[in-house]
């Protein structure tokens, strides 16, 4: 018996359309990877630094939380833009505490000659050269502010970012080359938070509001919207919609890309398509007799095997009345039974 093997996800489709040094919207990372598990976002977070593919946060909208968590994350933007953040924080305040010891820390040599005499193996000047360069992993941080991430945690993923970029430095301008690692942890930092509070499934509903709302404005317009007037009928500012109407556009260039050119071909594929589509869905009906009813329709509504459009562990989990960590730990288990008896 074989294993599931499904279309590829909408993630895995763009990320091969990317090139190495391209950028992409964190909003359209978001949305590409709305409903997959955390692994499957690390994994795409990794790819992005793998292939020097640039997370670009300008598109995200800011996010203060709520309670404490709020007021504190307004009052660093505060005091960071009016540069006096380090004399307004409390005495005992952690933060205060890491940026005292920051400015301690010596910071002597000039940082280019130092990377590259790590590069050319002298490993026993990577203290110094992490001490002249963690002010710029603080001030990348610093530009953070606002965007649902504390201070320190910033400063903390700036470092690792830091570090990284000093580990893979070869050669060439070191510090475009470090900022460029400190601003992707950065950027990752403040994708997940913002992944957290829900950015891609918010995408997700929003880009079938567009959907709806040009066909509706075409059909009383009798021609095409403006951007202008799509923003007005969304309720959105004119750069918002100029983001969704570009990721749609985006996602139909993908769609004409993977249909052949020739009407012949077209049908032809079908053809072979729809056999093979039957011969699928008969194994794979075989396959899912084998397992308890709960598990059959979690991964019928997970992977979209009837409707044709896979629903969120949330959204199994409402139709299934589950918790979505109970339809992620059935899905887990129904896969691994099939797996074992395949």
């Amino acid at each position: 018996m074989m294993d599931f093997c499904f279309e590829r996800t909408p993630w895995e489709i763009t990320a091969d359309s990317l090139r190495d040094g391209d950028t992409l919207s964190a909003v359209r990372f978001l949305t590409l990877l709305e409903g997959e598990d955390e692994t499957a976002v690390e994994d795409a977070l990794q790819t992005l630094l793998d292939r020097d593919i640039t997370l670009d946060i300008r598109d995200l909208p800011k996010d203060y939380g709520a309670g404490q968590t709020e007021k504190r994350l307004r009052w660093e933007e505060a005091m960071v833009a009016s540069g006096t953040l380090l004399r307004d924080l409390e005495q005992a305040d952690p933060l205060r505490l890491y940026l005292e010891e920051i400015a301690l820390v010596p910071a002597a040599g000039d940082p280019q000659l130092l990377a590259e005499r790590y590069a050319a193996g002298e490993e026993d000047v990577v203290s110094q050269l992490v001490n002249v360069t963690i002010s710029r992993a603080v001030a990348l941080a610093q530009e953070m502010t606002g965007r649902g991430v504390l201070l320190l945690d910033l400063i903390q993923e700036a470092s690792l970012g830091l570090w990284q970029g000093i580990l893979r430095y070869r050669e060439g301008d070191f510090e475009a080359h470090v900022d460029w690692w400190i601003r992707q942890y950065l950027a990752k930092a403040v994708t997940l938070q913002a992944r957290a509070s829900g950015v891609g499934q918010k995408m997700r509903k929003a880009l079938e509001d567009y959907r709806s709302a040009d066909k509706r404005l075409l059909t009383e317009l009798g021609r095409n919207p403006t951007l202008e007037e799509m923003a007005l009928e969304l309720h959105v500012s004119p750069e918002e919609a100029d983001i969704y109407q570009e990721m749609l556009r985006t996602a139909r260039a993908m769609e004409q890309v993977k249909q052949p050119p020739e009407e012949d071909e077209q049908e032809a594929q079908q053809a072979i398509e729809d056999t093979a589509c039957f011969q699928s869905r008969q194994r794979i009906l075989d396959m899912l007799s084998t397992l308890s009813d709960t598990e059959a329709q979690v991964l019928t509504l997970r992977f979209g095997l009837e409707s044709g459009l896979p629903c969120t562990p949330q959204e199994t989990g409402t139709k299934l009345n589950l918790s979505a960590d109970e339809v992620v730990k059935l899905e887990a288990a129904a896969l691994a039974k099939l797996r074992k008896d395949g």
